[in-house]
């Protein structure tokens, strides 16, 4: 997997645009293995999966763009979205040069989704780069997450006798191999909780909040009370990403946004003979007397199939609202302020850092990722809405943004299934939640794939032969 930049040109993917009329006329009469519903990240990544595995697929959207939820929007589109009007202020540049991801997310350089890129070669179709900095909010401060025995006895986040503390934990963590009881020490990780591993080593509050919520990436501290396992993993991981491209960070995003990642897992399910369509208004889902899918109606035809995948607004009547996203999209003319100049990064304030049930993310990605023009940034705050107003409780993050250009307040409510899938075969992804990272995405979608096709995802792919090329 190359992750380059410069001299690459935009790719044209009118190939993929909605087929002739006499071919979605023909398309609609077939039967199909799954039609799916909605082009968001989600949809697309298991159309291809499933297309790959030789099911006979039928995508469909009622939009006229890709990437539903989860699209990447220029200047114009941003300022219509929140603002009504198509008249950005013309010192903010060229509206072609923006890329902004509705639902901003970094990707683990060793992570599922990345397994999912190269097991399906959408590789070829992708440029990715290194993002540069990961950074925890502590105490009123902005830090980098130490991630090694090295990292932990240089970082100011903690003092000396910590440093030694934490240092011992990160080499047991390091040198922990499940299939190596020698490594152990004694403890059976699948009964020993997280709380009890991290009370072997004494390590204070503080630095427990930053492994548990920047380094192993967990949203509440739930994981502490859970076996070990999980919690020693996801540090590995963490390590594992970080040490992958040498970079800054664990994390990697690709030119020109996350908009160009449904596009090529749809360009994946084409190849695969999957057939798309876009412009479909009111698909209706159809149900036989046994109360499973039959198939889909659009524009008084229907196309037959056995199972539907879709997002949350396909199958209203089978979700539940289970939350509320706050966030806020700002362009700003500078990086971060205590990052380092970084152009792109991740800071993870955790909840009990700002007195909250939840954490707080903020993401910023630039021209250096070709998201925006020259000298340009783009922020996000997100969190766990806990209140009905944005603006207040999003403050404290936006107050580590320094001043920006401008900043759009949005909100959007999470909805998660509650249909029986054996029972009516429609299989339904959760809404996007404020992380700024794929893991929990990625794992919404490997349980949909094993729920359609009783199959567990096979995701032993060989991380060393994708190679990276920095500029």
């Amino acid at each position: 997997m190359h992750i380059h930049c410069e001299g690459e040109k935009k790719r044209n993917y009118s190939n993929l645009r909605s087929p002739c009329i006499e071919h979605i006329h023909s398309a609609m009469d077939e039967e199909y293995d799954v039609i799916v519903l909605g082009t968001g990240l989600k949809e697309c990544i298991l159309s291809g999966l499933l297309s790959v595995d030789g099911l006979k697929v039928l995508h469909m959207d009622r939009n006229d763009y890709y990437g539903g939820e989860s699209t990447s929007l220029n200047l114009t589109q941003l300022w219509k979205h929140f603002k009504g009007e198509d008249k950005p202020p013309e010192q903010l540049g060229a509206s072609r040069d923006y890329n902004v991801d509705m639902v901003p997310k970094f990707m683990m350089a060793n992570g599922s989704l990345v397994r999912i890129l190269i097991h399906t070669d959408v590789t070829k179709y992708l440029n990715f780069k290194a993002v540069d900095g990961s950074f925890v909010y502590n105490k009123s401060k902005i830090y980098k997450v130490p991630a090694t025995d090295v990292e932990a006895l240089k970082s100011p986040l903690m003092g000396l006798f910590e440093k030694r503390r934490a240092r011992k934990f990160f080499i047991y963590v390091q040198d922990y191999d499940e299939n190596d009881p020698k490594s152990h020490e004694g403890l059976d990780l699948t009964k020993v909780t997280a709380k009890e591993l991290i009370s072997k080593y004494g390590l204070e509050d503080d630095t427990i909040d930053f492994i548990g919520h920047a380094l192993a990436l967990y949203s509440s501290d739930n994981y502490l009370d859970q076996p070990a396992l999980d919690f020693v993993k996801r540090m590995k991981l963490y390590a594992e990403s970080l040490a992958r491209f040498q970079g800054g960070s664990p994390y990697i995003y690709p030119l020109y946004g996350l908009g160009e990642l449904p596009q090529a897992f749809a360009r994946l399910s084409a190849v695969y003979g999957g057939t798309y369509m876009l412009n479909k208004p009111e698909c209706k889902i159809e149900y036989g007397d046994d109360g499973k899918v039959i198939g889909v109606t659009s524009e008084g035809e229907t196309a037959k199939c056995k199972k539907v995948v879709c997002d949350p607004s396909y199958l209203p009547d089978k979700v539940k609202k289970v939350g509320k996203v706050a966030r806020a999209v700002c362009i700003m003319s500078h990086p971060i302020p205590d990052t380092n100049d970084s152009h792109s990064a991740q800071v993870i304030v955790p909840q009990k850092q700002l007195g909250r049930k939840s954490d707080m993310y903020l993401f910023c990605c630039s021209y250096a990722h070709n998201v925006a023009p020259k000298g340009k940034f783009i922020a996000f705050v997100s969190t766990e809405a806990e209140t009905d107003d944005p603006k207040v409780e999003l403050e404290p993050g936006i107050k580590l943004l320094g001043p920006v250009d401008e900043i759009f307040y949005d909100n959007y409510d999470r909805y998660e299934p509650t249909n029986d899938h054996t029972a009516d075969n429609c299989f339904i992804s959760a809404s996007y939640d404020p992380t700024t990272h794929f893991e929990t995405t990625v794992n919404d979608v490997i349980q949909m794939y094993t729920k359609i096709t009783g199959k567990t995802l096979d995701l032993s792919v060989d991380l060393s032969a994708a190679s990276a090329t920095e500029e």
